[in-house]
């Protein structure tokens, strides 16, 4: 690993559990130096202190918590990767379009398309100095149609498409929109039931592979495992 490789910095969030935790520790194994954020501090900082991240607790959809993630990753000397992990579900149990809540599918947008967007947005020049990398966390829901998840599934096919023209508007920074799979989390058992979900992969597994993605930089693209 050269110097530079050695202090590569990445932030990601919604990394106090599920996948946003499986990939702390991938990357805190493989050298990397981390920042973190998620909602609740009590489990935040155990994921800090086992991964030996700089953890900032607080809500990705405050604008006024980007900016402290901004001057925290300027002060690590700038993000080598960007992983936009932190994710809600909407209204649960999953309701027809018919009766989704206008007011949820609002709070889902804040946080699943706007608040990924304001972080690219108060990283983006670094992660252009430094040739990096962003990875927005997709599902399959974005481009197919499943029963009732109508409101996560727009949400996450409008990051798609932020995606998508990022990638044509930012030829230096590598940028990345990832259909993991189902994973054993508590999202997806919020969403489908707890014997559903245990049946899913481990998300060390997604982990892994969003470890190999990052290595091997290939052109930016939509990834499905």
């Amino acid at each position: 690993m050269t110097p530079h490789e050695t202090a590569r910095t990445a932030l990601i969030t919604g990394a106090s559990r599920g996948l946003g935790l499986a990939l702390a520790r991938a990357l805190a194994a493989g050298g990397w130096r981390l920042l973190i954020t998620a909602r609740d501090p009590a489990d935040l900082e155990k994921a800090a202190l086992e991964t030996g991240a700089t953890a900032l607790p607080g809500d990705v959809a405050d604008p006024a918590h980007r900016a402290r993630l901004a001057r925290a990753a300027n002060e690590l000397g700038g993000l080598d990767l960007l992983v936009n992990n932190a994710s809600t579900l909407g209204a649960a149990p999953l309701p027809a379009l018919s009766a989704y809540p206008l007011d949820a599918l609002t709070d889902a947008l804040d946080v699943n398309v706007v608040a990924p967007l304001g972080l690219i947005q108060a990283t983006l020049r670094g992660l252009r100095e430094r040739g990096g990398a962003v990875v927005n966390i997709s599902s399959d829901a974005a481009v197919q149609a499943y029963e009732g998840w109508g409101g996560y599934g727009a949400t996450k096919a409008a990051l798609d498409q932020l995606s998508n023209v990022l990638a044509v508007e930012e030829p230096d920074v590598a940028v990345w929109w990832v259909d993991p799979g189902e994973m054993r989390t508590r999202m997806l058992a919020d969403a489908v039931g707890e014997t559903e979900a245990a049946g899913a992969d481990d998300p060390e597994i997604v982990a892994a592979f969003l470890v190999d993605l990052v290595t091997a930089r290939p052109r930016s693209g939509r990834v499905t495992r």
